[in-house]
């Protein structure tokens, strides 16, 4: 397995630099040359998929499965994607009719950014360094990748195989820790992509602002479940608990608590003991299912929470923090006020919080950060819609938790404070480029068309040329202004 070994750091504004050149030189313009790059992060992945299968199982002892389904797969999808879809992604793209225009032949074309700067974070470190990357290729960017170092074993394998597979000038690793990732913020990019937590997003949207960089930012936040009593409790204990555990909890989609009305905490308990039961027949130390924190420090962090709780502990608890085990923990009659809210957990600990009503759920999600994803277990179309309809989220998912992140056509992000912008996708395409618009005007045009602008000028003409009609007017009050005309539609 290969070491971690930081990037000096005065090599850093080198490697930079060469990006920046090798941006400038033109290369990136041609599509085959996209695609062919696009193709070679599928072989990266698929050529050495037992050995970042392995890097994580030393990373995060994550099963193999687990790495399939969360980081592998999800990669693959965006590279098969981008690889298909790119030539259509690119193509000129007309403005809409108007007769006044029309002669200067409007386009809108979607042209890359420049360099962009991807800090990836230790949760899903494969998933999350190449299915972006893969967008900013399909872009037509340069890329610098800061791997996280809290996974060095991953880390230190991106930084083996991309120059292997990918442009040695265009496309390049840093690794490192703070020292780093500051000497990056440093420099000017022209477009830095984060995902994590959101104080740190902080920090890098200021140094970005400096240079008044775009950022894209995923900064997860604590999801919310909403249980609807009539909904099946069995599946919906199962496919919590699935989401929740995943990844030892370390994935931003999971589900962080559960709002359930009182009277049926008691049910909702029981199904989890039974799903519990059959996922670690053995207990969850001794599984071959369950993965581990990334690190002692994050391990103790969220023993403390255990212990700090307020709720009562039903499932789980207990902790070895010298071995990065958490065990899955299920908490109920968590009030607002738990220590389990202050932040987001980022572990495998699930806090049931009992409600007296829809409403009262509804404005306990609002009261705090709007989430990446609320979830609702619902059969009840109008149940669902009173959730969704009144919330705010990157996402809003009935009756299934986390994957909407490996189904194709579906962009990934946050709103407000779990982040902006798209990292999947089309969306993610449209994320790294900028639609640069052109028009060529005809010397002939000036008779027909846009005459009216030169001097003398003829208001009335002018007038008639550029002011469309107006939709008609809304009706009113008896003492609002009314419409001029019988439609209530008139000029500007």
């Amino acid at each position: 397995m290969s070491m971690l070994v930081p990037t000096p750091i005065d090599e850093i504004s080198n490697i930079h630099r060469r990006a920046r050149e090798a941006f400038f030189s033109g290369k990136t313009k041609s599509i085959a040359f996209r695609k062919a790059q696009i193709a070679q992060v599928g072989y990266l992945l698929k050529d050495n998929e037992h050995r970042f299968i392995e890097a994580l199982k030393q990373d995060l002892r994550r099963p193999e499965s687990e790495t399939i389904l969360c980081d592998l797969a999800g990669a693959y999808i965006e590279v098969r994607s981008a690889y298909d879809n790119v030539e259509q992604w690119t193509k000129i793209q007309k403005a809409d009719f108007n007769l006044n225009f029309f002669a200067m032949s409007p386009k809108l074309k979607a042209e890359p950014k420049g360099v962009v700067l991807l800090i990836a974070p230790f949760n899903l470190p494969t998933f999350l360094v190449f299915s972006p990357l893969v967008s900013m290729i399909a872009g037509g960017n340069a890329a610098v990748i800061k791997p996280p170092d809290q996974t060095p074993a991953c880390s230190a394998l991106i930084a083996e195989l991309v120059p292997q597979y990918l442009d040695n000038d265009l496309y390049h690793v840093v690794n490192g820790g703070v020292p780093e990732t500051k000497k990056l913020l440093d420099l000017r990019w022209d477009h830095i992509f984060y995902i994590g937590n959101g104080r740190t997003g902080r920090i890098i949207a200021e140094a970005a602002a400096k240079h008044l960089t775009p950022t894209t930012m995923e900064l997860g936040g604590k999801n919310p479940v909403v249980l609807d009593p009539k909904c099946d409790f069995n599946v919906a204990a199962r496919r919590i608990l699935w989401g929740r555990f995943l990844n030892c909890g370390q994935i931003c989609m999971a589900p962080e608590y559960v709002l359930v009305q009182k009277e049926h905490q008691d049910r909702l308990v029981d199904a989890m003991k039974e799903v519990y039961a059959s996922f670690y027949p053995e207990g969850p130390e001794n599984s071959d299912s369950l993965a581990r924190i990334v690190n002692e420090a994050h391990a103790a962090r969220i023993k403390q929470i255990i212990d700090e709780t307020k709720g009562t502990i039903v499932l789980g608890g207990d902790a070895d923090v010298s071995k990065r085990y958490i065990a899955p923990t299920v908490v109920r009659d968590v009030a607002f006020d738990d220590p389990l809210f202050q932040d987001e957990v980022f572990g495998p600990v699930l806090a049931v919080v009992p409600v007296n009503s829809i409403e009262e759920a509804i404005d306990f999600i609002n009261s705090g950060e709007s989430p990446l994803a609320v979830y609702v277990f619902s059969t009840d179309k109008s149940f669902q819609s009173k959730v969704f309809d009144n919330t705010r989220s990157g996402a809003a998912n009935a009756n299934e938790v986390v994957i909407t992140t490996a189904i194709p056509g579906l962009p990934m992000g946050g709103v407000g404070g779990s982040g902006y912008g798209y990292y999947t996708g089309k969306q993610a395409f449209e994320e790294f480029t900028h639609w640069r618009i052109s028009i060529d005007n005809p010397s002939w045009a000036d008779k027909i068309g846009f005459g009216f602008r030169f001097p003398p000028y003829k208001p009335s003409k002018m007038l008639a040329m550029l002011y469309p009609s107006l939709p008609p007017r809304p009706a009113q009050g008896k003492n609002s202004k009314r419409a001029s005309t019988k439609s209530g539609a008139g000029k500007l």
